[in-house]
């Protein structure tokens, strides 16, 4: 608006101008005819003002010619970024309408404002039905505080990225991957932008291939199990056949033989949690402790196998980690029962756990028969397996548990030489 009056004004600036020196030029000009020849006089007063209309209609003709090449030179322009425009709007409803995952948009409120057709899918609702409304009583009540507390931090500019339960129109419960990100429009975050996508099948076949590995690790234990009970069974039938005989209760033999139940009870205590499947519970655990758990099942097999398992526990104190027990007990069963068959004749394993700033990191070495790079390059790959009659999922079981974790597992080995494992988890 300012523009134009200022276009308007100068057309009227120099239309007042040009008619005031006329004014004067004219006047003049009459004068001298005036005296010099009546007939030159009389000709100039007619068609002075056709004269007038012509000058200020060439000069009005130049300024608004002026104006109009600049005004369609930025219509041209216009046109052509409205064009871009109108492709970058295409490209990106193809990818919101097209995106095989669940695209929503949000206002800072936390107020939903758009929602692409998977997302409508995903949730059961139409964009309709959720517009311009909250989505935390889509969200499970045990993942609402964790999501608004990451909602506040992506307006702060921070990208997030987690896990969430919802609950759809239909009482469906769906496990979703989801990233948060900032809307920054002119240097202001306006909003959020959310990715989700549905890994409900993807988790349950997880918990299937870590399951069936479980049960096959069981099996391959059960054999090492049994042998050790075998020996304080033998003693304690020992014990009772000599008091049969006797007739006479010793206190250091009840001593023994309780000391001999109680390593019994140990072994199928754990037997029996690492063979249960219950729920995923991440909780803080000491793993120090969790380690000597393990060894209680694995110290089983290592003495069938001439191998004996050394233990070094951090010395700074307790070292704790939110994980689930029984899951990581898994993990660390495979790898240790690995390090044991990989060792050919006698030899050690050397489990070692240490502090590395906030990391709490357990390492896993053996003196056995060690791996080229080739190997390495291959380990939690699933189906590819080192050993003859492996299944080839054990190390991909570990690999899957310790990133839901949150860590990470790394391998170092030299043919002949050995093999180290880390695992590296962040501390609670």
């Amino acid at each position: 608006m300012k523009e134009s009056r200022k276009i308007a004004g100068k057309i009227a600036v120099v239309y007042v101008i040009v008619g005031a020196l006329w004014v004067i030029f004219s006047d003049r000009l009459s004068l001298i005819l005036a005296h010099d020849e009546m007939r030159l006089f009389i000709f100039f007063q007619q068609y002075k003002g056709w004269f007038f209309i012509l000058i200020t209609g060439a000069l009005i003709y130049l300024l608004v010619f002026q104006r109009a090449s600049k005004l369609v030179e930025t219509t041209g322009k216009l046109k052509d970024k409205e064009k871009q425009l109108q492709k970058s709007n295409q490209h990106y409803q193809s990818l919101f309408n097209h995106n095989p995952d669940a695209v929503f948009e949000m206002t800072r409120e936390g107020n939903l404002s758009a929602l692409n057709p998977r997302g409508e899918e995903m949730v059961g609702y139409t964009v309709r039905e959720l517009n311009g409304k909250p989505l935390q009583f889509l969200i499970h009540p045990e993942d609402r505080e964790q999501v608004e507390q990451l909602f506040i931090e992506t307006l702060k500019g921070n990208a997030s990225r987690f896990e969430m339960k919802i609950s759809t129109k239909f009482n469906q419960d769906r496990l979703l991957r989801c990233s948060l990100l900032p809307i920054v429009v002119e240097g202001k975050i306006i909003g959020v932008f959310g990715i989700a996508r549905d890994i409900t099948h993807y988790r349950k076949n997880e918990e299937m291939m870590i399951a069936s590995e479980k049960l096959s690790v069981i099996g391959q234990l059960a054999a090492a199990v049994a042998h050790e009970i075998r020996n304080p069974l033998t003693s304690l039938k020992g014990f009772v056949q000599l008091m049969q005989v006797t007739k006479r209760v010793e206190e250091k033999h009840l001593s023994i033989m309780l000391s001999e139940i109680e390593r019994i009870n140990l072994i199928s205590g754990e037997m029996l949690i690492l063979g249960r499947q219950p729920d995923i519970a991440f909780a803080r655990e000491e793993v120090n402790d969790i380690i000597e758990q393990v060894l209680v099942l694995m110290e089983a097999q290592a003495n069938l196998d001439n191998v004996k398992i050394k233990f070094i526990p951090v010395e700074a104190g307790p070292l704790y980690v939110n994980a689930d027990q029984n899951q990581l007990k898994q993990v660390l069963i495979n790898l240790i029962k690995n390090a044991v068959e990989a060792i050919e004749g006698s030899g050690t394993v050397k489990v070692e756990t240490f502090k590395d700033e906030n990391r709490a990191v357990i390492t896993i070495q053996d003196n056995g028969i060690g791996m080229d790079q080739e190997r390495i390059d291959h380990l939690g790959e699933p189906f590819y397996s080192t050993k003859e009659k492996g299944t080839g999922l054990g190390l991909a079981v570990c690999k899957k548990i310790i990133e839901r974790h949150q860590g990470e597992i790394t391998y170092q080995s030299e043919k002949g030489e050995g093999t180290v494992v880390t695992i590296s988890l962040p501390q609670s």
